[in-house]
């Protein structure tokens, strides 16, 4: 079959054209036919860090978490799927997982489900990793209907899909931005963009909370925003976050009696802990969609499978606007 592979780590390494074997099912696995993958931020991290990151394969390296494609075998006691059919999931890339930038992957199906009947592969592609963190984030926050929620990094690959998702469960929703395309990005979920670049915390809090501040905080950016997370957040809130691997001070968190919630989605896969859950929720999120509810964001360019580097580069450029696609 053929595959992009990295045969090094770094800065400049580059992915290269290869001929693998074929893979076959084994017990509770498919063999699935990948049609497309996307590029998330961690995917960057390991083509850059390598073993720095310690759950990054070893070389050679097929990468790629994301996946929609097609079962062309099942393997022994697999139940709930045919050949045939149409899937997605994120199920590889790292560890001992090969990725999806292959022509043919084996993947557990405990996390994948059915694809979204209403959207295209490419857009069922865009969403498990990020879709999955969303959903799982904003269900352990507890987000209900009438309650006011803020997404820092609305326009964000897991961004735009908690402000959409938090309004399908019901809250009023809020969103940072840094501009006016991406302004328009979420007033078109039918959320209140605010541009951080503009307005203070206090200046938002101020005008959208009566100084309360917000039931749920969702930082999709981390680092030193979380600072700013912690003060837009209300008495005793929810803040969630999928970025904290820093120092900080949580003096304000205390002070606020506020409750922190870390999602880091791939211990399923690195863990083989619970992975039934991850194919429980895109279940869950291929309803939401076909409801009309969910609506995958994705980046103009479009990339062919040789063109993997690319679209790497494109990402971690940071001109990127919702996710990036490549059709294999």
């Amino acid at each position: 079959m053929k595959a992009m592979i990295l045969n090094t780590y770094g800065e400049t390494a580059a992915f290269e054209a290869a001929d693998l074997p074929t893979p076959t099912a084994k017990a509770g696995h498919v063999v699935i036919k990948v049609a497309a993958t996307s590029v998330n931020t961690v995917d960057t991290m390991i083509r850059i860090m390598g073993s720095d990151l310690p759950l990054s394969p070893a070389l050679p390296a097929v990468l790629g978490m994301d996946f929609a494609g097609t079962i062309t075998q099942l393997g022994d006691g697999v139940t709930g799927f045919a050949i045939g059919d149409e899937v997605y999931g994120c199920a590889g890339g790292l560890a001992d997982l090969q990725g999806a930038l292959a022509e043919f992957m084996v993947v557990d199906t405990q996390l994948i489900a059915l694809k979204p009947k209403s959207i295209s592969m490419r857009k069922a592609a865009a969403l498990p990793l990020v879709a999955i963190t969303a959903y799982e984030g904003l269900v352990r926050a507890g987000v209900k209907s009438g309650q006011k929620v803020l997404v820092q990094g609305g326009a964000g690959g897991v961004g735009h899909v908690a402000v959409q998702l938090a309004k399908h469960f019901g809250a009023d929703v809020y969103a940072t931005i840094s501009g006016e395309k991406t302004a328009q990005i979420i007033k078109g979920y039918g959320a209140v963009p605010i541009n951080y670049r503009s307005e203070t915390v206090e200046d938002y809090v101020a005008a959208h909370t009566n100084g309360a501040g917000f039931d749920v905080v969702y930082d999709t950016v981390g680092g030193a925003n979380m600072a700013n997370s912690f003060a837009a957040a209300a008495l005793n809130a929810q803040v969630v976050t999928t970025s904290s691997m820093l120092e900080v001070d949580l003096s304000t968190a205390h002070f606020k009696g506020l409750s922190l919630h870390v999602v880091f989605m791939l211990i399923p896969m690195l863990h083989n802990y619970k992975r039934d859950v991850h194919g429980d929720i895109l279940a869950k999120l291929a309803a939401i969609i076909d409801a009309g509810d969910l609506k995958p964001l994705l980046d103009d360019q479009a990339f062919g499978f040789a063109e993997v580097g690319n679209a790497y580069a494109h990402l971690s450029s940071g001109k990127a606007v919702g996710k990036v696609v490549v059709d294999v």
